[in-house]
Formats: structure tokens, C-alpha cells, sequence
């Protein structure tokens, strides 16, 4: 099963690496490229994000376009698989530094594979700093944890606030 995962990691960062340029010269950024299988079929998630507005199917649609034929002659990837781009969207995880630091400061939805003493398995806080093993939350001082024993780290989204605006 390992290996399965990091094959698919590889076709991710070898897929990274062969559009990220054509999708920040369209004006967006690359926010994670996934394969994951799906049931039966395999799809290739393009995700992307924006700092000046939001994603549109027509900026799907946009990339989709442009990055096709790079896909097409390369053929980075041997089955079948099916091809999305979308939106970050608002609730989205937080996967590398890149992503740690534009949320530097905010609060943070953090799940951990095994309850924390006091925390639980799930909770919240704002996200302080990171090193290489660990995250760093604002929590009566600092709570440093491990990465390792860290499932996910996700935006945390006030939908209450977002409405009334």
C-alpha cells in the first residue's frame, strides 16, 4: 500500500512540476495537485487559488485548456484518468509551508491520529508558527506538536460572519 501512495505522490509532484508555470502565468496559484483513485477510476486533481478574488468555472475552464496539451505530450501518468480543476475552495487543508504561511496568525482546525491529553483528538487554535517536525499553536503561551502525529491541519471558515457581510 505504500508503495501505491508514493507512486501516486510521484505522478503529483512529476505533474507540479509540468504546470505549475503555465498556471501562475495565467494569474493563479497552484494550490495542490493530487491522483487519487476514485472507485474504479483515477482522476487528476488541479487545484487552484486566487488572492485577489475568487475561482470561476470559466478559470477552471481556462486552465483546463492550457494545460492539457502539456499533459498530452508529456503523458506523465500510464492509466487512464480523468482530468479536474477546481477552486481551494474556503474550507481547505493545509498541506505544505507554502499553505502554512498564508494562514499564519489565523485559527486552525488540527486533528491528530491520537487524542492530545487536554485537546482531544480535534480542536482549534490560532496557527503561531512551524519548524520542519513541528506546528507551533497560540494556546496559553505555546503548544509545539509534533507533524508526525498530526492527521490534518484546515482553514477554519465563519460562516455566521462570512453571511452578514
Amino acid at each position: 500500500m505504500a508503495k501505491k501512495e508514493a507512486s501516486k505522490k510521484n505522478v503529483a509532484e512529476r505533474v507540479r512540476a509540468l504546470v505549475e508555470e503555465t498556471v501562475t502565468g495565467l494569474g493563479f496559484d497552484l494550490w495542490d495537485v493530487e491522483y487519487k483513485k476514485e472507485g474504479s477510476e483515477y482522476n487528476l486533481v488541479i487545484t487552484l487559488d486566487r488572492d485577489d478574488r475568487e475561482i470561476t468555472i470559466e478559470d477552471c475552464s481556462e486552465v483546463t485548456y492550457a494545460i492539457n496539451p502539456i499533459l498530452d505530450e508529456a503523458d506523465p501518468i500510464q492509466d487512464s484518468y480523468c482530468l479536474e480543476v477546481s477552486s481551494a475552495g474556503l474550507e481547505r487543508d493545509l498541506t505544505c509551508d507554502k499553505h502554512l504561511d498564508k494562514y499564519l496568525g489565523q485559527e486552525v482546525e488540527i486533528r491528530l491520529f491520537a487524542p492530545h491529553e487536554e485537546l482531544g483528538k480535534s480542536f482549534i487554535l490560532p496557527l503561531k508558527a512551524y519548524t520542519p517536525d513541528s506546528l507551533i499553536f497560540e494556546r496559553d503561551g505555546e503548544l509545539s506538536l509534533e507533524r508526525s502525529k498530526i492527521a490534518s491541519v484546515k482553514t477554519v471558515v465563519d460562516y455566521d460572519k462570512l453571511f452578514s457581510e
